[in-house]
């Protein structure tokens, strides 16, 4: 009896956990971030709950610590950033995520891209590497992980990922003081890059390569990330 009550127990608590993803991603529709079916229903299917330590305040609209001076960014950032970046996470496209974290948005982008893509997620903290990995394979996003179209490395993101390059679409979540060239040259012709610039004043900057191979930088909005820097930097508090 104590065995099916802990079961039944689990399953209201993911309903309802369930239930309040989805109230944040109608929270952000309401409010205009989220203007795209698609990138509600991704937002809808990877649950957030998942990605957050203790889950405590999964589906408040703040970035949370998640530790190693790394955090999670707010839901309506994640929003921002898939709006984005939709036309490049089209299926089969390929996506690279610099400083995935819990893997939340690169989770997301499998799930756009799909089976003929591939999303990638670079973290230079090995933990939350190998905790991402388990938070993946707890959620929606667990079959193109097994099939190998989602992966997560362990590397300096500044570096980008040459081996699956061009990418259609690169997202940065943490500021750089200025844009790494390695991934600007990892930005598939056509494709876009989405990162936050800047050391005191920071800037959310979209980065387009036009077919010709010449780029084009404009600020979307202003905004506040932990740095783009080394893992010693970061451990020590940059």
């Amino acid at each position: 009896m104590m065995f099916f009550m802990t079961i039944l127990q689990r399953v209201v608590l993911k309903k309802g956990n369930m239930g309040k993803n989805e109230a944040m991603v109608v929270r952000l529709q309401k409010n205009g971030i989220i203007s795209s079916k698609k990138v509600a229903e991704v937002m809808e299917s990877i649950d957030r709950g998942l990605f957050v330590p203790d889950g405590i305040q999964s589906y408040v609209d703040t970035p949370l610590a998640i530790g190693y001076n790394a955090t999670i960014s707010a839901p309506h950032m994640h929003a921002v950033c898939l709006q984005l970046l939709l036309e490049n996470l089209q299926p089969g496209m390929h996506a690279l995520d610099v400083g995935s974290g819990t893997g939340y948005l690169t989770a997301c982008f499998a799930v756009m891209v799909g089976s003929q893509g591939h999303a990638i997620g670079i973290e230079h903290i090995p933990e939350l590497a190998s905790t991402s990995l388990e938070n993946i394979k707890n959620s929606a996003a667990a079959p193109f992980l097994e099939e190998g179209s989602l992966s997560i490395h362990v590397s300096d993101g500044r570096l980008g990922w040459p081996e699956f390059a061009l990418y259609d679409a690169i997202h940065v979540g943490a500021a750089a003081p200025e844009i790494p060239q390695a991934l600007i040259q990892q930005l598939k012709p056509g494709g876009r890059l989405v990162i936050p610039v800047g050391v005191d004043v920071q800037n959310l900057q979209v980065v387009d390569k036009k077919m010709d191979g010449s780029v084009t930088v404009r600020n979307e909005l202003a905004v506040r990330y932990i740095p783009l820097t080394s893992l010693k930097a970061q451990l020590n508090g940059y």
